[in-house]
């Protein structure tokens, strides 16, 4: 395995943990919209914390795809034929959810912005959930033949452990975002998304247990990187713990960055567990392994080149767009009634 293929191998884990720290808040806001506002107002004052940022934030996962074609078209040709479904359905949720935040604003006050409103929840809840499947279905490991390409029975992806990653991934999205919601709101929005993050926290301290339990039993994690995997674990525990802290003594930009860094510890997680795979085989051998389904050695070089001359002012405007947009989100009611948060 040469650098510029490990390097690529870590690049596309940055770009997905990236993907997550920001999409996820997103989800997480997208699902308050139904279950954590009371009336209309609410959902606009929830929606407008991610109105200029949500879309940036989506191109994290273009990237990653786009990095993951060219510099391991082998690993994007098995992973992306074998897990069309399931990618055909992380699809239409971004797609129901991108047009709710256009369609909502053009509908009056009735059913049909209710309809747009459920849209926007439902497409931020299918989309974590299913990356959830996804990823835990690909380090458990997939029926390949010796070309790469998976024959997999519906079992393969739906099953306890995939589930169960599933819905910790959902949980750990709509945590992020209500974290994100007490950092960018006023009002009695603010105190209600504190109050359900301190909730569902004692759920996550569960749904963690059972993932750690599975990770044991259904991967080969512990017996090749066993020290990588425990302090991983340990940390996502732990960041966990201080973002539930962090809840209940109202710091709250802590308790969103422990929120986003738990997401990207997951992240890690599956990919050192992966290392040095790209795709685990099921039956024990027709691994892809990162030295074989990389690009060559000019086209990498070239990435790399490229990727460093343009990664700077990506981060620039990020940043500069976060920084724009930094004040929070006021109720207009409130707002009339003088309520100071």
């Amino acid at each position: 395995m040469s650098t510029l293929q490990l390097l690529w191998f870590v690049l596309i884990g940055i770009l997905f943990s990236g993907f997550f720290f920001l999409e996820g808040f997103d989800f997480g806001v997208g699902m308050s919209v139904q279950t954590l506002a009371h009336d209309e107002e609410e959902k606009e004052q929830i929606i407008e914390t991610i109105g200029p940022v949500w879309d940036g934030n989506e191109v994290w996962l273009l990237t990653a795809g786009g990095a993951m074609f060219a510099s391991f078209p082998y690993w994007y040709a098995s992973l992306f034929s074998g897990f069309y479904l399931i990618l055909f359905i992380i699809l239409v949720g971004l797609i129901i959810r991108g047009v709710s935040f256009e369609f909502r604003h053009r509908m009056p006050d009735g059913k049909r912005r209710r309809m747009w409103n459920w849209t926007l929840s439902i497409g931020s809840f299918i989309v974590p959930f299913f990356f959830g499947i996804l990823f835990i279905s690909l380090v458990q490991g997939m029926p390949l033949d010796a070309d790469g390409n998976m024959t997999a029975s519906f079992t393969d992806y739906i099953n306890v452990f995939s589930v169960v990653g599933g819905v910790a991934l959902t949980l750990l999205c709509y945590l992020h975002g209500l974290n994100y919601i007490t950092l960018k709101t006023e009002g009695p929005v603010r105190e209600r998304a504190r109050n359900y993050a301190s909730f569902f926290y004692w759920i996550l301290y569960v749904g963690l247990v059972v993932f750690a339990a599975l990770l044991y039993f259904k991967t080969d994690f512990f017996d090749n990187h066993f020290l990588v995997t425990l302090l991983l674990v340990l940390g996502i525990v732990v960041l966990t713990v201080v973002a539930n802290v962090s809840v209940f003594k109202k710091k709250e930009m802590v308790a969103f960055i422990a929120s986003g860094l738990t997401l990207i510890l997951l992240v890690a997680l599956l990919f050192s567990g992966l290392f040095p795979r790209v795709m685990i085989g099921s039956e024990g051998y027709y691994d892809i392994l990162i030295k074989d389904a990389s690009s060559t050695p000019y086209t990498l070089k070239t990435m790399t080149w490229l990727s460093l001359t343009i990664l700077p002012f990506v981060l620039a405007y990020t940043s500069w767009s976060y920084y724009v947009f930094r004040k929070r989100i006021k109720h207009p009611a409130v707002v009339a009634e003088g309520y100071e948060g």
